[in-house]
């Protein structure tokens, strides 16, 4: 007897429909499985042969065939040891094929029966739903997650045993699916930036890259605040829309980092790796591949804090998903693509000691001086939109009273600024001025003559590449944005071109 389940397998955050075939015939006894499948889905037959003899069913001696369509896609993963034993039970003529019509069944079961909870059920359900699927079986681990899909039916199994019972019985009620959408706390924030005594250089900093979602490098000595304004970054940044919370639950789900949730994420991710993180651990990957810190930080932060500490090669796989937000990694089994949508902020000591250029207090060398900025290349400068400089402070800015702004009132301003940028963008495919297309800089940052001339002197002084240009013109157009202004001003072009000029003040002064 033939029968066939749904299922689904995650590649990237995307998920693709599989069809799991059971066939129950006379012959030699036997269990095979076939359909280009990765090792531990080639181990589900002994899984589900001991699962179904300790739940109450024992296979006939018949020649078993299961076969996972499409055969040219690798399956792999644990949530086929579900559909493959309700595919054998139906071919086995335990269940009624007409039960499991329309719905889509994943997990992974032990050898007792009992189901254990599988990464990626909210992609595998949300793209089912759009398929047209209404009704899915999940581990009951993972039930919450799957029934964040709106008219979804849900159906919680805990064991092969209760989900026979389940598609025998009319008496189990589904759960219905509620797009519940999390509403960000900002009031409770523990971190917030009227901690922040002076600094007021790098607080501006600070607005005007999220205003404009551009890439951050704050530079000074050891204990001015740079990690502080960078952690506070996160409690100034615009909610996410619903679209971004799905896109960002999805992320998280495929990742295994969604259990138990009972809600879509909606807070943007602050993500603060340790320097010591190797190359796919930023960018993702593995033997079952899974996103790495920088998806893991989609429409949110990634915060490198001792950024020369962090190995160069780890750094440099940086530069493509800076420019394209998105990271796509090949592997012997097939290419994946993970969204890398984020804002870098990045922290680091002008040299070992943390006080160069002050010579008075720098006890490097030269040459040490040399190599530690050297650890960052140009090409990865020329990414990052603003560097700002954090000096250390005066005892009367660390003990005066005044007390400084929230992160309430610069949040505000800042999707006051961004609100800007989308009437602006309407109907593009970029919302912010970091991701304005460089054929299209002159249409969205255009300059008057006298601008332009300034502009060429300052592109021969600084040494500037055209990518380093066209970032100065985005970050002034997002000051222009922050003032209501139609126009750049020169007073706003000065300002970016002051966020460029710290290359010049530490890594080309370091070289001479």
């Amino acid at each position: 007897m033939y029968s066939s389940v749904i299922t689904a397998i995650v590649h990237g955050i995307c998920s693709i429909p599989v069809l799991v075939e059971a066939d129950v015939s006379d012959g030699m006894p036997m269990f095979e499985m076939v359909g280009f499948l990765a090792s531990e889905v080639k181990e589900s037959k002994e899984r589900v042969r001991t699962a179904l003899k300790n739940s109450g069913f024992r296979l006939p001696p018949k020649h078993i065939t299961v076969n996972f369509t499409p055969a040219n896609i690798r399956k792999s993963g644990s949530g086929f040891d579900l559909p493959v034993a309700m595919a054998v039970l139906v071919a086995l003529g335990e269940l009624e094929e007409q039960k499991l019509k329309d719905m889509l069944i994943i997990g992974e079961v032990g050898l007792n029966g009992k189901t254990q909870p599988v990464a990626g059920i909210l992609p595998m359900v949300s793209e089912a739903k759009e398929r047209g699927i209404t009704r899915c079986m999940v581990p009951k681990e993972n039930v919450r997650e799957a029934m964040l899909v709106s008219g979804m039916e849900v159906y919680g199994a805990d064991s092969i045993k209760m989900a026979v019972e389940i598609l025998r019985s009319d008496e189990y009620q589904p759960s219905s699916g509620i797009y519940n959408i999390e509403e960000t706390a900002h009031t409770e924030e523990i971190l917030d930036f009227a901690d922040v005594h002076g600094q007021k250089l790098g607080r501006r900093a600070c607005e005007v890259a999220v205003s404009g979602m551009h890439n951050l490098l704050l530079i000074g000595p050891p204990g001015a605040g740079k990690t502080m304004l960078a952690s506070r970054i996160s409690t100034i940044l615009p909610k996410l829309t619903e679209q971004e919370q799905m896109e960002l639950s999805k992320i998280y789900s495929v990742s295994g980092m969604f259990s138990k949730r009972e809600k879509l994420m909606g807070a943007r991710p602050f993500r603060a790796p340790h320097h010591t993180i190797t190359v796919q651990g930023l960018a993702g990957g593995g033997i079952v591949p899974k996103p790495g810190e920088i998806s893991l930080a989609h429409k949110g932060v990634l915060f490198l804090d001792e950024l020369p500490e962090f190995q160069r090669n780890s750094l440099e796989i940086l530069r493509q998903p800076m420019e394209e937000k998105k990271i796509s990694l090949v592997r012997l089994n097939g290419s994946y693509e993970y969204p890398a949508d984020f804002m870098l902020v990045a922290a680091m000591n002008p040299c070992k000691c943390g006080y160069y250029p002050d010579m008075q207090k720098c006890s490097c060398t030269k040459s040490s001086i040399e190599r530690y900025l050297g650890k960052i290349s140009k090409p990865l400068l020329d990414r990052i939109d603003i560097c700002s400089e954090a000096s250390a402070l005066s005892y009367r800015e660390l003990s005066r009273k005044k007390e400084e702004e929230t992160s309430e009132v610069i949040r505000r301003r800042v999707e006051a600024a961004q609100e800007i940028q989308r009437e602006r963008y309407r109907g593009e495919e970029f919302c912010y001025n970091s991701q304005i297309p460089a054929g299209r800089i002159q249409e969205f940052c255009g300059l008057d003559r006298r601008q332009e001339r300034n502009m060429e002197q300052i592109y021969q002084r600084l040494g500037l590449t055209a990518r380093s240009y066209h970032k100065i013109l985005k970050v002034a157009r997002t000051i222009a944005d922050m003032d209501e202004s139609n126009r750049i001003l020169d007073r706003h072009l000065n300002e970016a071109v002051c966020y460029r000029s710290m290359d010049k003040k530490y890594w080309e002064k370091a070289g001479k």
